[in-house]
């Protein structure tokens, strides 16, 4: 486990272990219902350790026990908040809204992202990706902008590779940030520059965080507009 932090927002990776059964007892019912989707054991034992490792993240910046709070994830196109589906968050057990919070999971880790509410950000988004994963064929027609695939290398390259990677990222943390996801098309958001829709779109360095090898991250956030 690494932390840093970047524009005011805490970083944190995390190696994802099997949790121990006490470990489990600090999810809600929700989270434990949500890992129910996988049918592969190691996957949902994976989503429930990138779960816990979130509480813990949200716990440490609200500086309260972890078992207090609620899971209270929310999908801005549907308005559910009932942990089955949208952005990851906790709430306290006052009732009052916990820290933005951002995760993304790959290869065995997990890279989280959160901030205290009441500052100026009202979104945070962050991605990591294995560099390999954008290297297939039609990637570039399905994800990227004109303007994107322009400043390319060969898709067969190293650094054709790297790049493409790095656009990922940055698309879905930008996605992640403004609370639509995949809802939104990735090839209609150009994010070869350092801000776009009042998002600020920062690349994050793999080794200070202490991701393995061969892994890209993004992190994005979104001002309160005031």
């Amino acid at each position: 486990m690494r932390d840093t932090e970047v524009g005011g927002v805490a970083v944190r990776a995390v190696e994802l272990l099997a949790p121990g059964a006490s470990e489990l007892k600090m999810l809600d019912e929700s989270e434990h219902r949500r890992a129910i989707r996988f049918v592969n054991p190691s996957d949902a034992s994976a989503f429930l350790a990138g779960r816990l490792a979130l509480r813990l993240f949200a716990a440490e910046l609200e500086g309260v026990p972890p078992e207090t709070l609620v899971a209270d994830f929310q999908c801005p196109r549907c308005g559910g908040r009932k942990g089955d589906h949208g952005r990851p968050g906790y709430a306290l057990n006052d009732g009052h809204p916990g820290p933005l919070l951002s995760l993304s999971r790959t290869s065995g880790w997990v890279l989280l992202a959160g901030v205290v509410r009441g500052g100026a950000l009202r979104g945070v988004g962050i991605d990591a990706e294995k560099i390999d994963r954008t290297a297939f064929p039609g990637f570039d027609g399905l994800v990227l902008t004109p303007q994107e695939r322009m400043g390319l290398a060969s898709g067969t390259t190293a650094e054709g590779h790297h790049q493409r990677a790095r656009l990922w990222a940055r698309k879905e943390a930008f996605l992640k940030a403004i609370g639509e996801g995949l809802e939104r098309d990735p090839a209609s958001c150009d994010v070869t520059g350092d801000r776009l829709e009042g998002v600020a779109l920062v690349d994050l360095e793999p080794g200070r965080l202490g991701l393995p090898s061969g892994t890209i991250a993004a992190l994005a956030t979104l001002g309160d507009g005031s």
